[in-house]
């Protein structure tokens, strides 16, 4: 063989061979096995289970759907024929023993009112299961506390179903408050609610816990603990007059509260059952962020910034992002930010202003 030749031949055979290293990790790659798909029970088969969540488990990449947790078996049976789960995995409440022992259930996401949200969370942590909790956490930061106990104890983890948290445009406040890319938010003004006129588990105390605050007020809160990208160190709160003084019995139909942070920040905030409002504005010293109707909805959030205008980041599920950016941070022992302190956090708040009601008084909050 000349020289010519075999020179011709070593540089072939060592293209040949450098393709296939070039090649190798890709074709590697696609031998390996997809990720598990963790199991989800829904608990609690209401309007947000059916008409949010349970879709959104048709489209995620990390979770499925493979059991529900109802007192209405005919709606876990409608579900269980919609995403391909046995009959034999729909449970009433009292079967958590049954719960335990379905190993195809890691996760247990409870979505039953606030009020008895903490037995629920108790009930599934000992089944041996991880936990998404829905907002409120609970009724006070004492349940929390119950709550964050019993997760310890079992050795699982506590999500909150904070879904804004992977939500893009509320990131993006999330990013514009850690950058101060406009200056720091000093300013924040919100409100959110709706006219409520029919009778739900939402005006009884025992369920909700209190009334358009646990439900609605809860996103001015933490929207105005992202803007300022720290936590409330008091409130002053008041309670405004009801309209339907024989509706709204045991919890209250409006209120107003003004949160103050450490560095001077301050935030106004209502709250309320008699009026279809949807607000936020944040500004700071060199630009805002705002939210107009809707701004802390499932869709089509209107929110803009100085900086960009509209802001529009396209069609997407909330609670698709949201159930697998936990799920996956669960199966892979990673991070997730609507922890339960978190959710611990919001009651310490929600405590505070409903003691300045009483009292008339600020109130200093402390959250260890």
């Amino acid at each position: 063989m000349s020289m010519h030749s075999s020179r011709r031949q070593f540089l072939s055979t060592f293209a040949t061979a450098t393709a296939a290293f070039t090649f190798a990790p890709r074709l590697l790659a696609a031998d390996e096995p997809k990720p598990r798909k963790l199991g989800l029970a829904l608990c609690g088969l209401g309007n947000y289970s059916n008409g949010e969540l349970a879709p959104a488990l048709l489209e995620t990449a990390h979770v499925k759907l493979v059991a529900g947790i109802t007192g209405t078996r005919a709606k876990g049976e409608k579900l269980a024929a919609s995403h391909g789960f046995a009959k034999t995995s729909v449970y009433g409440y009292d079967e958590w023993d049954k719960i335990a022992a379905n190993k195809d259930i890691d996760i247990v996401y409870v979505v039953t009112p606030p009020g008895i949200h903490a037995q629920n969370v108790i009930a599934a942590f000992g089944a041996g299961k991880h936990v998404i909790c829905e907002k409120p956490m609970a009724i006070s930061a004492a349940e929390c506390d119950t709550m964050i106990t019993a997760g310890k104890k079992a050795g699982k983890r506590l999500a909150i179903g904070y879904r804004l948290h992977y939500d893009p445009y509320h990131q993006e406040l999330v990013r514009l408050a850690k950058t101060e890319e406009l200056g720091p938010f000093m300013k924040m003004t919100s409100a959110n609610g709706f006219t409520l006129r029919r009778k739900s588990w939402r005006i009884e105390k025992k369920l909700a816990g209190g009334g358009a605050l646990t439900d609605m007020g809860i996103y001015s809160i933490h929207a105005c603990c992202m803007a300022a990208n720290a936590n409330p160190i008091s409130v002053t709160a008041k309670e405004l007059p009801k309209t339907q003084p024989e509706f709204f019995v045991e919890v209250e139909q409006a209120l107003e509260f003004r949160l103050e942070f450490a560095n001077g920040a301050v935030a106004d905030v209502w709250s309320g059952y008699d009026a279809n409002r949807a607000e936020f504005l944040a500004t700071a010293p060199k630009g805002w962020f705002k939210g107009e109707r809707p701004v802390f909805s499932y869709r089509g959030l209107n929110i803009s910034t100085s900086a960009k205008g509209k802001l529009d980041f396209g069609v997407f599920r909330q609670q698709q992002r949201h159930m697998d950016a936990v799920c996956a941070a669960i199966r892979d022992e990673g991070q997730f930010t609507c922890t339960a302190q978190v959710g611990r956090r919001d009651m310490v708040i929600i405590d505070g202003i409903y003691e300045s009601i009483k009292t008339g008084k600020k109130v200093e909050l402390k959250y260890a």
